[in-house]
């Protein structure tokens, strides 16, 4: 995206891929204005994200979350260049309100509308300001919906090396939360819990040798197996330390091989997984540069769209008002 030399240019984005109604206000250098997240704190009573529910939330929150993030960034509609919104993948019905969120403000304003990739998204949080991490680098996304492995060449694109063939990290984490009976969202719940726990207590599996594939169904059938086992008298503290560790080495091992196997030295992470305090401390000790995003760019947010909007291509209008969401990416993630 290019501007006038010296023009300074706001993007505004919007990210309603799951549960969280996120706006943000990023210049086009990189500069975080505002960053807003509203999390819907309901789905906590059903131990899930129901769509449905969601998508009702975020048509009440969207232009809230619009106008909270104009504010914080002290600017109007009239300091705002372009809109970019997340188009997929995600929940459908809840990315369909930022969409229309998305397209509404701009064709008022005959402003030009910018699609962006969530997972895209992710992967340029690692570009924002104030610490830019510029390509070449191996990324590894960890989130509630997706985990995979990533060579990243350009600012624009990246090619996936490996993703999980089952549940996704953060799902992991979740249904493990839940056969703890821990409350929703699991995976601070389980970290918060495993603090007191031996994470050598039980020797759960971190997955069988697959390349740079993932898998954590056989990890969480281990733990449930674990949980009826009768005469296990296991304390919670440690089926939680024991649990996190199994899936956060698989992580780590996972990214070792890729790192090897591609030659870079520079690692970058990204997804909700990513504000894991136990993971960050794992991948560091791999002994590569290492770039992890504020805990506030990992989980889902606008900023990370408006960073990826960055480096793709505008849409004029009127041609985005025929623009669709989609559940699952190009790559298939």
């Amino acid at each position: 995206m290019t501007f006038a030399s010296g023009e300074c240019h706001n993007i505004l984005a919007i990210e309603t891929s799951c549960d969280d109604t996120c706006a943000a206000v990023v210049t086009d250098d990189g500069e975080i204005r505002s960053n807003v997240i509203s999390s819907q704190g309901i789905h906590d009573r059903y131990g899930g994200v129901v769509p449905e529910i969601a998508s009702r939330h975020h048509l009440e929150l969207a232009n809230l979350a619009v106008d909270d993030a104009l504010e914080r960034a002290g600017i109007t509609l009239d300091d705002v260049g372009s809109v970019a919104v997340a188009q997929g993948p995600g929940l459908v019905g809840a990315l369909l309100v930022g969409v229309a969120t998305a397209k509404g403000i701009a064709a008022a304003r005959g402003l030009p509308l910018v699609p962006v990739d969530h997972l895209q998204g992710h992967v340029a949080a690692n570009f924002l300001e104030p610490d830019p991490f510029e390509p070449p680098f191996l990324c590894l996304i960890a989130s509630g919906g997706h985990t995979f492995l990533a060579e990243v060449t350009d600012h624009s694109s990246f090619t996936v090396l490996g993703q999980t063939l089952d549940d996704a990290a953060g799902e992991a984490f979740d249904k493990g939360a839940r056969l703890l009976g821990l409350p929703y969202p699991g995976g601070p719940a389980l970290e918060r819990l495993a603090r007191d726990g031996d994470p050598t207590a039980v020797d759960f599996p971190v997955g069988r040798d697959r390349g740079l594939s993932f898998s954590f169904a056989g990890l969480k059938t281990s733990l449930l197996y674990k949980l009826r086992d009768e005469q296990q008298s296991v304390k919670k503290e440690d089926l939680a330390a024991s649990y996190q560790h199994a899936l956060i080495e698989q992580l780590a091992r996972r990214t070792e091989t890729a790192l090897r196997q591609t030659g870079h030295t520079r690692l970058a992470v990204g997804g909700g997984v990513a504000a894991n305090g136990p993971l960050r401390e794992r991948l560091a000790q791999l002994g590569v540069e290492l770039k992890v995003p504020p805990r506030e760019l990992c989980t889902d947010n606008a900023a990370m769209i408006a960073g990826a909007a960055r480096f793709a291509e505008p849409v004029a209008f009127p041609d985005y008002l025929s623009l669709d969401a989609y559940a699952t990416g190009e790559r298939g993630l």
